[in-house]
């Protein structure tokens, strides 16, 4: 027997459609974690890191609208990859200060330590509403430091051969990447972790540097329509969603989706975790 289309039955099922993704964008994606699993060509690698792993998490925003059980269990999976490295690339929380830099430290704990360590970069939410409040920022960096945490603001750290780099935040107070950049050569095994991808696009020194740039604050948009880019995004250069890009001089950049949001909205767009593989280039 054939059903008829009346107006009431379209309209019905309209409804129950837009019901279904209303609660599939507020309810299930934002928590729907993928782990994306990829290699990672570095030119002058050291054989030792040959094979090795370089977990990237972003954008956890740690505050009232992000359930802090749900982050937790999310740097648990991120060790349960056993990776060898971890990297965080910056907005560990939202609605920053004293106490919520504590439950970022709580949050912390449920991580592992990686065999050779855990390296970040702030994000401009780790300075505040404003992003211009260089204290908060300061307790940040404090309190990750206690949960074994290694900051780097506009500073490297050579690991097993491997320079990782960190910048500050673009829309910080703190920006300065003439510290640092300008020591990188073209030769020199080297990862940047810069939470806004926009920096790659600036002025700012790269000089010879030949590598990988590792951002997050875009959220991949978290939404995007199937086959369109998301419609909003934070960054002047909209090409910059998520994933790998071709920066055309040698660089590359690879924009993590986040884990958290600001708004408890995802479509098209799963928190994620980057598990990045070391090879030679």
């Amino acid at each position: 027997m054939k059903l008829r289309l009346t107006r009431r039955r379209f309209v019905l099922g309209v409804g129950t459609a837009a019901l279904g993704v209303g609660a599939w964008t507020w309810r299930i994606e934002p928590h729907l974690v993928a782990v994306v699993r990829r290699g990672m060509p570095v030119r002058g690698l050291p054989t030792e890191l040959e094979g090795k792993t370089l977990a990237q998490v972003s954008d956890l925003h740690v505050c009232p609208r992000v359930d802090s059980d749900y982050l937790s269990e999310c740097l648990r999976k991120v060790s349960a990859l056993n990776p060898d490295i971890v990297a965080v690339t910056g907005d560990f929380f939202s609605q920053g200060g004293p106490e919520r830099a504590e439950e970022v430290a709580r949050v912390f704990e449920h991580l592992a330590a990686p065999p050779l360590g855990c390296f970040a970069v702030l994000g401009n939410h780790d300075y505040g509403e404003r992003w211009n409040d260089a204290r908060i920022a300061e307790q940040l960096v404090r309190r990750l430091t206690d949960v074994g945490v290694t900051v780097l603001r506009n500073a490297s750290r050579v690991v097993s051969g491997l320079r990782i780099v960190g910048l500050d935040d673009l829309w910080g107070t703190n920006f300065h990447p003439a510290k640092v950049l300008p020591t990188l050569t073209a030769d020199e095994p080297a990862v940047v972790l810069c939470h806004n991808p926009d920096a790659a696009d600036s002025p700012v020194y790269w000089g010879k540097y030949r590598g990988w740039i590792l951002s997050g604050h875009t959220h991949g948009g978290q939404c995007k329509p199937p086959f369109l880019t998301p419609p909003m995004l934070p960054v002047l250069n909209k090409r910059y969603t998520s994933g790998a890009f071709d920066l055309g001089d040698g660089r590359s950049l690879y924009i993590n989706r986040g884990l958290g949001h600001l708004l408890r909205v995802r479509f098209n767009v799963r928190p994620e975790i980057t598990l990045h593989r070391l090879v030679r280039a």
